[in-house]
């Protein structure tokens, strides 16, 4: 019955990821790059200036009215940077050729446009929940876009996805993650590290926004300095190798077959699918799943944040996913044969030894740690769209029991429908910001129209 399952959802994953993905994510990042004047480059800089400007702003606690500007990035990126910056840009490399980086670039840059859409839809039309808290997301914004019985039901199965892809499964597939990352570096067993995080995990659930704020805000730039800081030592260490990589990936992108050293069987074809499909696992651009963060954040005008929002993709894929990449490929490291996790900690060990499993761990549990809380406050806010507030504690309890149950055994099927999901929230979440391009417009025009006067 499993493999059964896991072969339906395999062959559907296959379909989204090959066909699907490609047409919704690159067509709505080029549609909104295009309607919105490429937003990407001319809000670059206002975007970096609102993060990192927010980033030493105290006093903002996070509570019922939302969280701080920052604090809602730190959270989105908290979800963005996790195993998809280390097993899944390896994983693209493995199967697609460095070409599959290319393509990831490209994904991220038009991401970048449809992000900004996501996170002022989700400003404009966040709501105040039956707990008084604000909350928002692809639900509300999904609703706005089609009326009447059509949008009750395609926001509920976004809402069900969501919750299921991210909330209950993917928090699974993240445990496991650290927990195996810890079994190779320390020998430590997988059930005693998934109590651990099973435990932690609930702490941070329990305390609500305020704490889930308070935590991804300080773990987030120090997880993310570590990671840049210990990969930069490699690639600097490998400085003569970089020439090469960026040459391998930008060739790479449009002939694989003529990289030497390069991925067996890699083609055009799966150098774009990989590296569009492991991109959004791990930028979210146009997935619905940030747009949660974003809603609840206290800015004066939806647009601020959708500068915001930008930077995390830009973080995410320009910056931490791109270290992954210039490690592998300038360590030569992809014709071993590796994939996943098990690849990047081979690329790290080839300067700093055994080290190089420590490292890969270590980071893991930021990374996955992190996201875990990320993708729990993304279904936590669907459960009260589809319960109400009241849902919550049990909703806790039962992502605890995941996170505990995830890190005992990789099972092929959950990481498979995971995916599979995960794609499949593309379609509604995509949908819905066609169907409300002009009212997107209007608001990007509305701010800059005022910030002329």
């Amino acid at each position: 019955m499993e493999a059964m399952l896991n072969n339906i959802f395999s062959t559907l994953g296959s379909y989204l990821s090959n066909y699907i993905l490609i047409v919704a994510l690159l067509g709505g990042g080029i549609w909104f790059t295009v309607k919105l004047g490429f937003i990407q480059v001319k809000g670059f800089g206002e975007g970096m200036r609102r993060t990192f400007g927010g980033m030493f702003k105290k006093g903002d606690k996070a509570g019922a009215d939302g969280m701080s500007s920052f604090q809602a990035l730190a959270t989105a990126i908290a979800a963005q940077v996790g195993t998809g910056n280390i097993a899944g840009a390896a994983t693209a490399l493995a199967i697609g050729g460095p070409g599959a980086i290319f393509w990831m670039w490209i994904a991220a840059f038009l991401g970048m446009a449809t992000i900004y859409a996501e996170a002022i839809m989700a400003q404009k039309y966040k709501q105040v929940g039956d707990d008084g808290e604000v909350t928002g997301g692809p639900v509300y914004y999904i609703r706005a876009a089609f009326s009447g019985a059509f949008g009750k039901v395609l926001a509920g199965i976004f809402a069900i996805l969501i919750t299921l892809a991210l909330g209950f499964m993917g928090n699974a597939v993240q445990s496991n993650s650290i927990a195996a990352a810890f079994n190779t570096a320390f020998g430590l067993p997988q059930w005693i590290m998934g109590v651990v995080l099973a435990v932690l995990a609930l702490f941070v659930f329990l305390g609500g926004t305020g704490r889930i704020a308070k935590i991804t805000e300080l773990i987030v730039p120090v997880m993310a300095a570590f990671y840049i800081v210990g990969s930069l030592i490699v690639i600097i260490a490998n400085f003569k190798e970089i020439p090469y990589a960026l040459h391998a990936i930008v060739v790479g992108a449009f002939a694989p077959s003529s990289i030497v050293g390069g991925a067996a069987g890699a083609t055009v074809k799966l150098a774009l699918t990989k590296g569009v499909a492991r991109g959004l696992f791990s930028n979210e651009a146009g997935m619905g799943s940030t747009p949660h963060a974003h809603a609840v954040a206290k800015v004066n005008h939806p647009v601020e944040q959708g500068f915001v929002a930008m930077i995390g993709v830009f973080i995410d894929t320009f910056v931490i996913l791109n270290l992954t990449a210039l490690v592998i490929i300038t360590t030569h490291s992809i014709p071993t044969g590796k994939t996943g996790a098990e690849l990047s900690q081979y690329a790290f060990s080839t300067l700093y030894g055994k080290g190089g499993d420590i490292f890969i761990a270590i980071c893991m549990f930021f990374f996955a740690f992190s996201t875990i809380l990320g993708w729990y406050f993304f279904g936590q806010a669907n459960i009260k769209y589809l319960f109400g507030s009241k849902a919550v504690k049990i909703y806790s309890v039962i992502v605890a029991v995941c996170v505990f149950l995830g890190s005992l055994a990789e099972v092929e099927l959950v990481w498979t429908m995971q995916d599979t999901f995960n794609s499949l929230m593309v379609i509604p979440n995509i949908l819905a910001l066609f169907a409300l391009s002009g009212v997107i417009k209007q608001v990007h025009d509305d701010f800059f129209k005022n910030r002329k006067k």
